[in-house]
């Protein structure tokens, strides 16, 4: 079972200490403690929790999509040349960046400040784990 700290867990959910402290305070979340006393939170029960609280918000596109992964952003920065440009927005925590064409650009009116929609379709996912995994 993992256990983990309050600033990691709330580091992990792009929030606040207080934040999840105010969790734990309002019975969103269970804690427990550490050898050394710290307060803690199942990390099983913090990703079950993290799944509820996941708003992936509004989709200015409105259509129907099999890709699953949508991440709603705003448009950071645009580098084009004649021939392709890359794109990076922010979506939430995250930055995405694209390489498409600068025709495709151009057509959709991408700028910093436009808001838009990654969406991503991979074939290979590789998954991490920190420290040395034995």
């Amino acid at each position: 079972m993992t256990s983990l700290r309050i600033r990691d867990a709330a580091s992990l959910l792009g929030v606040s200490d207080d934040t999840v402290r105010r969790w734990i305070d309002q019975g969103l979340l269970h804690a427990g403690k550490d050898s050394a006393g710290r307060k803690t939170v199942d990390g099983r029960e913090l990703a079950e929790f993290a799944r509820a609280q996941a708003d992936a918000g509004p989709d200015p596109l409105g259509v129907g999509s099999s890709a699953r992964n949508r991440f709603v952003g705003l448009v950071t920065r645009v580098v084009s040349d004649t021939v392709m440009s890359q794109v990076e927005m922010q979506c939430g925590p995250h930055r995405i960046v694209s390489l498409m064409s600068t025709e495709a650009v151009d057509e959709l009116g991408l700028e910093p400040g436009s808001i838009g929609v990654a969406v991503v379709k991979a074939t290979t996912v590789i998954v991490e784990t920190p420290g040395g995994a034995e």
